[in-house]
């Protein structure tokens, strides 16, 4: 299948996708990106995702390229296009455009590099919802706008790099003692019965599918307090999830080679995968 991408206006085969050298996301890795999960042709909270797009392109001061209306056009076309993958991530990038290498805005202003593209939508197997995952902690060694969803992620990339080194899902990342948030995820942690969750500030991207896990705590009165965690409390924690639009919701079940409680995904994990993997199909999956 030989993918289409929607680049600058035109939809067209990956293949043909091309952008000059000079764009400041190739040179600066100055942009910011989104990436929505679509579920059997539905895009999952396309609002909430072009939401956070619009404020990453007002934080790092990139005129939004098109209205929530040309969005939702571009992204139903594109779905549309790429009909062929049952379950879609799609992926948009927006640039400050091309201009000569200075790191100072370029004057005029220039066009923004728009770029949207599809890919199959790898989610976890049942086999390792049932059995969990390993991670392990490092020190987050980020930059100080972490809310920000940039693409120069070579931070993120190298904490990513450590999780495979050691053969594990993810590192989650502490600062200050405090847990942030996973190189690729966001962390709960839950210790007898009550779900604790890092508070939204500029070292942790705010995710939707947190957003969503804190939604259907509230709504099925699950007991929940959102504020700092600490080292010394994720490392006694009865469990530990990963959320993220890819990984939904997944048990850690070993941090940094240390069984996490029985070593198994526990009873609240269950009862979140159950809510989440219900709210989805009956939002994105109903009956037909």
């Amino acid at each position: 299948m030989d993918e289409t991408v929607y680049l600058n206006g035109s939809f067209l085969p990956l293949a043909q996708a091309t952008v000059p050298v000079l764009d400041r996301g190739f040179i600066f890795g100055d942009g910011v990106y989104e990436v929505v999960p679509v579920y059997l042709g539905q895009p999952f909270r396309l609002d909430e995702h072009l939401a956070r797009l619009a404020q990453s392109l007002e934080a790092v001061r990139i005129r939004n390229p098109l209205d929530m209306a040309g969005w939702h056009d571009v992204c139903t076309r594109l779905v549309a296009a790429n009909a062929g993958l049952t379950d879609q991530s799609l992926y948009i990038q927006v640039t400050r455009g091309v201009a000569p290498r200075d790191q100072a805005f370029p004057q005029p202003e220039v066009s923004p590099t728009v770029l949207a593209m599809s890919m199959p939508l790898v989610t976890p197997s049942p086999e390792l919802v049932e059995s969990g995952v390993s991670a392990i902690t490092a020190l987050d060694i980020r930059w100080q706008r972490c809310n920000i969803k940039a693409i120069s992620l070579l931070a993120n990339v190298l904490l990513r790099q450590e999780a495979v080194d050691h053969g594990v899902a993810e590192t989650l990342m502490l600062r200050d003692g405090y847990l942030t948030e996973g190189s690729s995820s966001n962390i709960f942690i839950v210790k007898e019965g009550v779900l604790l969750a890092p508070p939204k500030n500029q070292f942790m991207l705010p995710g939707i599918t947190y957003d969503v896990v804190l939604e259907l705590a509230q709504a099925n009165s699950m007991p929940l307090k959102v504020g700092p965690v600490s080292e010394a409390q994720l490392r006694a924690a009865d469990e530990i999830w990963l959320t993220s639009s890819t990984k939904e919701v997944l048990a850690v079940v070993a941090l940094d080679g240390v069984t996490v409680n029985d070593g198994k995904p526990g009873p609240v994990f269950k009862r979140m995968h159950a809510l989440y993997q219900a709210f989805k199909n009956q939002v994105m999956r109903p009956a037909r």
